[in-house]
């Protein structure tokens, strides 16, 4: 429960308080996630970072440099963004939501359901962190840590990709998010969400070229996800085979529109 709220106005007065609070503190940035199920945080101090200038979009020669506290919706709005990244946006279908959660803060949740991360880890997105490390968004998942995050990189934002979400309904809880991406040498990056503790790369079946049923198979054979109330382990593996192969061709078909 939180006890004790600050809000700063540099990112050196946010590490201070951080490093005198240790882990009785929390980041806070919209704070969509502190008070919800299942993310609710049982730190008491909060270090609220909505002052910090941390929510714009820059192009940097080719690449996109985004701040953490950016609003899901804003950046949905802003122009010129990927459509996958534009579609991933939307698969938080509550616009009040996207009005108040962050970029950052969908990042530093972790949550077993994250319909972003697989977008952003088949786009091979960097994130830069206060103490100027760089880690990649993987490396970051793999690692989890309460660093303060300043800004996602993304190096090749228009790489062919597609992404979609398979839910019970509009509004529902996603059973399986993936994502397809297709690199500049042909190389395909995978990502799924709902079919492990966390957002994975499905690096097995990336090297192996293959598509249509085939791909589905492997991409079933290559996951481990758990049974619950949203469907079954076998359910899942199917979903999530059906979902990558049909990403696949969307991401094929872009490239035969640029011919």
């Amino acid at each position: 429960m939180i006890k004790q709220f600050f809000r700063v106005t540099s990112i050196e007065q946010a590490m201070e308080l951080k490093q005198h609070y240790k882990d009785n503190a929390v980041w806070m940035a919209g704070g969509s996630k502190l008070n919800a199920t299942p993310t609710h945080t049982e730190h008491c101090v909060a270090i609220s970072l909505q002052g910090l200038p941390l929510d714009e979009v820059d192009w940097d020669n080719g690449t996109l440099r985004i701040g953490s506290l950016i609003t899901l919706q804003k950046l949905r709005d802003t122009v010129f963004i990927p459509k996958a990244l534009h579609d991933a946006l939307g698969f938080v279908y509550s616009r009040h939501i996207r009005n108040q959660a962050t970029l950052g803060g969908e990042i530093a949740a972790r949550q077993p359901e994250s319909v972003l991360i697989p977008l952003l880890l088949v786009l091979e997105s960097e994130l830069l962190f206060a103490d100027g490390e760089t880690l990649t968004l993987e490396e970051y998942l793999q690692t989890p840590s309460d660093r303060l995050l300043v800004e996602v990189i993304i190096h090749d934002p228009f790489r062919r990709c597609a992404t979609r979400k398979f839910s019970r309904s509009a509004g529902g809880w996603a059973v399986v998010t993936a994502a397809v991406g297709i690199t500049e040498s042909d190389g395909i990056r995978i990502a799924l969400d709902g079919v492990g503790e966390k957002p994975l790369r499905v690096r097995d079946v990336e090297s192996l070229a293959l598509e249509g049923e085939a791909l589905e198979q492997a991409v079933g054979a290559a996951i481990y996800p758990r049974a619950d109330l949203s469907g079954s382990e076998a359910f899942k593996r199917h979903i999530a085979g059906v979902l990558v192969s049909d990403l696949l061709t969307d991401c094929q078909q872009q490239d035969e529109g640029m011919k």
